[in-house]
C-alpha cells in the first residue's frame, strides 16, 4: 500500500501547478525520490505521467477565465513534442549524478527568474520570427519535460513573459495547455522504455486534481510578487537537497 505521503505530494504538486503553471513535476520528482526512495530516472518518468491529470485540472480555471493564448500554445506544442521525445531518449542513458545537478540547475535558474522577472507589458503581436522562437522555446521545454519530468512550464512561462510581454496569468494558462500534449508524448515514450510506475503516477495525479483547480483559481488573485518569492525559496531549498543527495562520482 502506498504511503499517505505520496498523496500529499500529489496535492501539493497540484496546488503549485495551478498557481504557477509549471505542471508540478518540480515537486513530484524529489517527492517520489524522498518518500518512496524511487530511482531517479524512474521518478522523472513517473512524474511526467502524473503531470497529465494535474495539468488538465489546473488548466480548467484558466480556460474558463479566458486566460489561454491558443495560437501561441499551438506553436509551442509543435516544438515541445519533438523535444519531449528526445529528452526521454537521453533520460535512458544519462549519468544519474549529471541528472541530479542538471535538475538542480534548472531549479536555481527558475528561482532567479521568479525573483527578477520583469513586469509584463502589452502582449506583442507574433510575427513570423515569433513563431520560430515559440517553436524553439517549445522544443527546449519539451526536452526538459522528457529529461527531467517537469512539464516544461519553467521554460515556457518566463519566455512568454519576457520575449512576448504576455501577462503572468496568461503565460501560466498557455503553459499548462502546452504541458498536456507534451506529457502524453513523454509518458508514451517512457512506458516503452519501462521508465515509469503507472500506479504511483495515477495516485499522485488524481491526488493533485482538486488542488490544481484551486491553484488555478488562486493564480488570478494572489499578488505575483509574493507568490514568486515564496516559490523561489522553495525551489532553492529543493535544489540544495538534490545536490546534497546526488550520487557520488564514479571512478
Amino acid at each position: 500500500m502506498l504511503s499517505w505521503r505520496v498523496v500529499v505530494v500529489g496535492v501539493l504538486a497540484g496546488l503549485l501547478a495551478g498557481i504557477f503553471g509549471v505542471g508540478g513535476g518540480i515537486l513530484i520528482v524529489p517527492g517520489l525520490m524522498w518518500v518512496l526512495a524511487m530511482e531517479q530516472r524512474r521518478a522523472h518518468g513517473t512524474s511526467l505521467a502524473a503531470v497529465l491529470p494535474i495539468s488538465i485540472a489546473g488548466l480548467i480555471p484558466y480556460v474558463v477565465a479566458g486566460n489561454v493564448q491558443w495560437v501561441k500554445a499551438a506553436a509551442l506544442v509543435a516544438g515541445s513534442l519533438v523535444g519531449a521525445i528526445y529528452g526521454v531518449k537521453v533520460l535512458a542513458t544519462i549519468d544519474r549524478r549529471k541528472l541530479a545537478f542538471g535538475f538542480a540547475t534548472v531549479m536555481v535558474l527558475s528561482a532567479v527568474r521568479l525573483v527578477w522577472a520583469p513586469a509584463a507589458g502589452t502582449t506583442r503581436t507574433v510575427e513570423w520570427w515569433g513563431v520560430v522562437v515559440l517553436v524553439g522555446v517549445g522544443a527546449a521545454a519539451g526536452w526538459l519535460a522528457g529529461l527531467l519530468g517537469v512539464g516544461g512550464g519553467i521554460v515556457i512561462v518566463p519566455a512568454l513573459m519576457v520575449i512576448f510581454g504576455v501577462p503572468p496569468v496568461l503565460a501560466k494558462g498557455t503553459s499548462l495547455a502546452v504541458i498536456i500534449p507534451t506529457s502524453i508524448v513523454g509518458t508514451w515514450r517512457n512506458r516503452a522504455s519501462r521508465n515509469l510506475d503507472l500506479r504511483v503516477a495515477g495516485v499522485v495525479g488524481m491526488a493533485g486534481i482538486a488542488s490544481a483547480v484551486i491553484g488555478g483559481w488562486l493564480a488570478g488573485r494572489l499578488p505575483d510578487t509574493v507568490s514568486s518569492y515564496l516559490f523561489a525559496v522553495f525551489l532553492l531549498g529543493v535544489a540544495a537537497r538534490l545536490v546534497r543527495t546526488a550520487p557520488a562520482p564514479s571512478h
